[in-house]
């Protein structure tokens, strides 16, 4: 454009040719006055002064860097803060004297102050308390109960939401009231249709775990888990990340389908809760299929609630103060080095065994066997 100018060109004209404005043309014409093109400086620089007008000047934020360095050393009150810069500068006669505030920005930006911003960590992989979930080689599917829901004029509602931890494939059942003989119907219903997951996540209500009130106890969801060779996991009680995924299912399905409408009846709720839950799968549908593969439905499968549990099952626990962590109604003895801290007790049926693992967050890779306990669950027959 300056050459086209230069060469005698009209200005707007080379503005027309270049499909920029006029002044654009005048800005870099001026920009390059009396100097050869290639000698000019082109690149583009931001509107206004090179120092904004409010900035410090270099030479007073030095001063207050060096007086900072001073007074740390010399100061008979120990203080170096802002304020007592401010103080100092005042006292030396500086002027003009920055304000506290400024003198603070100036400490920041400079980096000297002593106190440090807390370290924000990347949070670790979905499913992280599991290596093999964590690296994305299997599913698991998390169950939660939605409580509390009244339909006008008619009966209390429970839900019970379920979703995979990696393909996000959700689903819901609304009925009076959640049982463990109603929760073992939904999930046969969910894996026959869309396979069996590796491991299948609940919290610590009774109807997914037992009484409580027992030791030993593997309650019916559970004898239907490990007849399928599904690893149950429980999360540890009060403890926030665990039910992350199936937590955010639970407060979006009561907002999309339960507080969006009038419900007359269960049958209807029932009917439109179905609808969302096709269309959330519909629009997770790459999702779910990139998601790890699910294993076939057995054929010719029945529950056998007499059979003795066979396989693992999986406790999430935070240990106490003395490195205690409480698993199927006793309390074992991990470690005294690991209190307060969190561990993945696997309970091998097989070998009558109860592992300990380390977990750690801030390191998600890294999980230690702690302590092995020989462990076996007496034999009785399940009540129904």
């Amino acid at each position: 454009m300056v050459a086209a100018v230069r060469r005698g060109e009209a200005l707007r004209a080379v503005a027309r040719r270049f499909g920029v404005a006029p002044s654009t043309v005048q800005l870099w014409v001026v920009r390059a006055a009396g100097r050869r093109l290639d000698r000019v400086d082109w690149a583009d620089r931001p509107d206004g002064p090179r120092c904004p007008a409010n900035r410090t000047p270099q030479d007073l934020e030095d001063l207050v860097i060096a007086t900072r360095t001073e007074l740390r050393h010399a100061s008979d009150l120990g203080e170096f803060g802002a304020r007592a810069i401010h103080a100092a500068l005042e006292a030396q006669g500086t002027r003009p004297v920055p304000s506290v505030r400024s003198i603070g920005r100036i400490l920041d930006r400079r980096g000297v102050l002593d106190g440090r911003r807390r370290t924000r960590r990347k949070a670790p992989p979905p499913g992280w308390y599991l290596p093999d979930i964590a690296a994305r080689g299997v599913e698991l599917d998390s169950f939660d109960i939605v409580e509390g829901l009244v339909i006008k004029g008619g009966p209390h509602v429970e839900v019970l939401n379920a979703i995979s931890l990696h393909g996000g494939l959700v689903g819901s059942w609304p009925m009076e009231v959640v049982t463990a003989k109603a929760a073992v119907e939904a999930l046969i219903e969910r894996w026959r249709a869309s396979g069996l997951p590796a491991y299948a996540q609940f919290d610590n209500d009774t109807i997914f775990q037992g009484p409580h009130q027992y030791e030993d106890v593997v309650g019916r969801v559970m004898r239907a888990c490990l007849n399928l060779g599904v690893v149950p996991v429980f999360a540890p009680p009060r403890e926030v990340g665990f039910q992350a995924a199936i937590e955010s299912l639970n407060g979006r399905w009561q907002a999309k389908v339960w507080a969006r409408f009038e419900h007359e009846s269960l049958e209807g709720l029932k009917e439109r809760s179905s609808r969302y839950v096709a269309a959330t799968r519909l629009r997770s549908a790459a999702r779910i299929e990139a998601a790890p593969p699910r294993q076939p439905f057995p054929e010719d499968w029945a529950l056998d609630l007499q059979a003795p549990p066979r396989g693992r099952i999986v406790y999430l626990r935070r240990t106490g103060e003395t490195g205690v962590a409480e698993v199927l109604g006793h309390r074992f003895e991990v470690a005294p080095s690991w209190p307060n801290r969190l561990v993945r007790a696997e309970v091998d049926l097989d070998a009558g065994m109860i592992r300990f693992y380390a977990l750690r967050r801030r390191e998600p890779g890294h999980q230690p066997l702690l302590r092995e306990v020989a462990h076996r669950l007496p034999s009785r027959r399940f009540k129904e």
